[in-house]
């Protein structure tokens, strides 16, 4: 199978006896970062035969990835054409898995700002309605994520302090006990998840930043939907502020562009296919 390491790339090996869910699992990480990265260009044509040739999979395995990332907006399949690679007008914004791809790549800032914008939007608003409806459960589960940043805040660079930190924005999404905004958590567990990965998180968390978290854990369980979505507002506007300053200044040394994408495996010349390429750019 690929393994897959820290920085979004896989390795290009297959291994033959891996489980057929590693190995579907395996190609959708690969196509998926080939295709968010550019090294798969929107237009690129790819042969599903050829290509479980080159990956050293079966045509079951690329069959079940081809249906993931056509759900995912990155493909589109059509008779007698084949597979073809989308423009990112089609893809799921929303989708975890291109979240984590685009925050990757070359582009990562920009997204960091886009979903910064869009956390300002909702996130307060699910304070607001997380106070007035939140159960006691909700409430004991921000208290605890509080508790858990507190006493993690000198390592907040570090996976322990992410897992609290997701669980309080988690909780806040459902707490609000409205679908549409809980279906957003996973989307806004990955931007917190995206800021550690590429080291946009201060190794020591910024106090105010922890106290305003136990502000608004507070206002929701004492039913104070105002004071919920004012501490909310503060936490995402400085979040905003901070990722801004980022992307105007271009990015700095000890935050570097995301990594330049590794070539795709499929643009690589078929090898004995008369005059198939395995993938062709259109």
């Amino acid at each position: 199978m690929f393994h897959l390491r820290p920085d979004g790339h896989t390795d290009h090996m297959l291994e033959e006896r891996a489980e057929p869910k590693q190995l579907h699992d395996s190609v959708v990480q690969r196509w998926g970062w080939d295709i968010v990265s550019g090294a798969l260009p929107p237009g690129s044509r790819i042969v599903a035969e050829d290509a479980a040739e080159q990956l050293g999979v079966s045509r079951t395995v690329v069959r079940e990835a081809v249906r993931v990332l056509e759900s995912m907006g990155l493909i589109t399949v059509r008779r007698r054409v084949g597979i073809t690679v989308l423009s990112p007008d089609h893809w799921n914004p929303f989708d975890p898995n291109i979240i984590r791809w685009r925050l990757a790549g070359p582009d990562r800032l920009d997204h960091l700002q886009y979903l910064s914008e869009l956390r300002s939007a909702i996130e307060p608003l699910a304070a607001r309605l997380a106070a007035t409806r939140a159960t006691p459960g909700h409430c004991g589960a921000l208290t605890a994520a509080v508790i858990g940043m507190s006493a993690t805040a000198k390592a907040a660079d570090h996976a322990e302090y992410l897992g609290h930190d997701i669980d309080f924005h988690r909780t806040l999404l459902l707490a609000s006990a409205n679908p549409m905004l809980a279906g957003l958590s996973e989307v806004v567990a990955e931007v917190l998840a995206g800021r550690t990965r590429h080291s946009l998180m201060p190794h020591v968390a910024d106090p105010e930043a922890v106290r305003l978290h136990g502000v608004v854990a507070s206002s929701i369980q004492a039913g104070d939907p105002e004071g919920a979505e004012e501490a909310m507002r503060s936490i995402v506007a400085e979040t905003a502020t901070a990722i801004r300053e980022i992307h105007d200044e271009g990015g700095d040394a000890d935050h570097p562009a995301g990594p330049a994408p590794l070539p795709s495996l499929l643009a690589r010349p078929a090898v004995d296919h008369g005059d198939r390429a395995l993938v062709r750019h259109s």
